[in-house]
């Protein structure tokens, strides 16, 4: 569920905006409110996790995100929808980082790899069918229907929880109250700033006040990491090259491919006249070829190492969006379109497979449960982010009063995100080779690694 709704939204934009109404930067907030908040607070709910009961906070994320679903569900405006996302996004970021601590307790060690597999390839499966399952149910029921599917879910799973899964404490783990708050302000200042510029324009009092003041909150984040060894973020992690490596191309990469998602699922069916079920299907040369090739690209990573994957994974990604911004146009063919989908999901699953193993290899056995929440975080940013610059870029150049209006301003958006990708593909450069067992790993004590994952 919490996977699904990244990306389940984005075909159903179009039929939300003829519903409740609401401008471009509105349905970017429908995005953002929620990838913003699970980013900002998922480090934060796996601490809660350790010190108040792994058991009983998954409980608590999974009512929150039911009760949001259904709030979503019933809606009636388009700040409505946007509130109950925001609370999504809180219940997915307490519930999310739990799943893994919750599925190490509940199977043998001997099964564990087989269990973590079938886990990763949910998630896959659940980002890959995110546009399409919105798109279906979109067209044949309506979109609120996204969010009705939680509903039942989460209904059947909170009795099971509390009956199946057994409690776990962490290691007494600190709460880091004033780190969460200045990124979660930070965060949120950028953002506001980046969404309503193109409204009001870049010189207005508040879009200038959420950009400074922004920024400002996320370097008292930076400073509060450097300074504080309890931060939900110790800064002395970026010493690692890998570290810093990976997660900048993490970053970047989430840039690009989140703000291209959520323009493209609305031009396949603004600008091409597909329904949203048609936007889905062929979307998934692009998000479901990843578990096709994530297997190769895990065989190539043990061979080669993880830098030259996913060097190329995300090279591949920047390609792919250079040439869907290349053909672009009004009347153009799915054939013509067919080859950037097919590079940009290979680029996508070369990138996700070594991606994980670079992040823990990277930091000592007993940072790997921060290292490993640091990086889905800064995805998870990097999505937000993605959406406000790209929309930013789009509503420039173009506009949703006519087909060609809309091509012009995705155009220069599409380049803009090819552009970050390659960004995304330098940083993956400078990532030192590194063997698949570092030997900090090998010497040092075995730690729960997965603790906060």
């Amino acid at each position: 569920m919490a996977a699904l709704d990244n990306l389940v939204v984005t075909t159903a934009l179009p039929s939300i905006r003829q519903d409740l109404g609401g401008a471009l930067d509105d349905l970017e907030w429908t995005v953002s409110a929620y990838t913003l908040t699970f980013a900002v607070l998922l480090m934060f709910g796996a601490a809660l996790g350790d010190r108040f009961g792994r058991r009983r906070l998954f409980l608590v994320g999974l009512t929150i995100f039911t009760g949001s679903s259904a709030a979503a569900a019933m809606a009636t405006g388009i700040d409505a929808l946007i509130a109950a996302r925001a609370v999504q996004g809180v219940g997915a970021a307490i519930m999310m980082p739990l799943t893994l601590t919750l599925l190490t307790a509940a199977v043998p060690a001997a099964k564990r790899g087989l269990a973590f597999g079938i886990w990763g390839a949910v998630n896959g499966l659940a980002v890959a069918s995110g546009p399409l399952i919105g798109g279906s149910l979109t067209e044949h029921v309506s979109w609120h229907w996204i969010f009705w599917l939680n509903v039942p879910l989460g209904l059947a799973l909170l009795p099971l929880a509390r009956l199946r899964l057994k409690e776990s404490y962490g290691s007494g783990a600190r709460l880091d109250i004033v780190g969460t708050l200045l990124a979660s302000g930070g965060l949120f200042g950028i953002v506001y700033g980046l969404v309503r510029a193109p409204v009001v324009g870049w010189t207005d009092t508040l879009v200038l006040t959420g950009l400074f003041a922004g920024t400002a909150l996320l370097a008292g984040f930076v400073r509060h990491g450097i300074r504080n060894e309890n931060s939900m973020l110790p800064m002395r992690l970026f010493r690692s090259r890998a570290f810093a490596g990976i997660n900048a191309a993490s970053l970047l990469m989430f840039l690009g491919m989140f703000g291209s998602i959520f323009l493209l699922s609305q031009f396949l069916q603004g600008v091409l006249g597909y329904s949203p079920t048609e936007a889905g299907l062929r979307m998934l040369p692009w998000t479901a070829m990843p578990m096709l090739v994530a297997p190769i690209a895990g065989i190539l990573s043990d061979r080669v190492g993880g830098r030259p994957v996913i060097a190329a994974g995300v090279f591949l990604q920047a390609v792919g969006l250079g040439w869907f911004a290349a053909v672009i146009a009004v009347d153009v063919s799915y054939a013509a379109q067919l080859p950037a989908l097919i590079v940009s999901g290979v680029g996508m699953a070369l990138y996700f497979a070594p991606a994980a193993n670079l992040v823990m290899s990277s930091v000592r056995p007993q940072e790997q449960g921060i290292a490993s929440g640091a990086n889905n975080a800064l995805r998870e940013v990097g999505g937000a982010l993605g959406v406000a610059i790209m929309s930013s870029v789009f509503s420039a150049q173009g506009g949703y009063d006519s087909a060609q209006h809309f091509v012009d301003g995705i155009e220069p958006a599409l380049w803009v995100g090819a552009a970050l990708v390659a960004l995304a593909g330098i940083a993956a450069l400078f990532i030192p080779r590194v063997g698949r067992t570092t030997p900090v790993a090998r010497d040092a004590e075995p730690a729960p690694v997965l603790e906060n994952a």
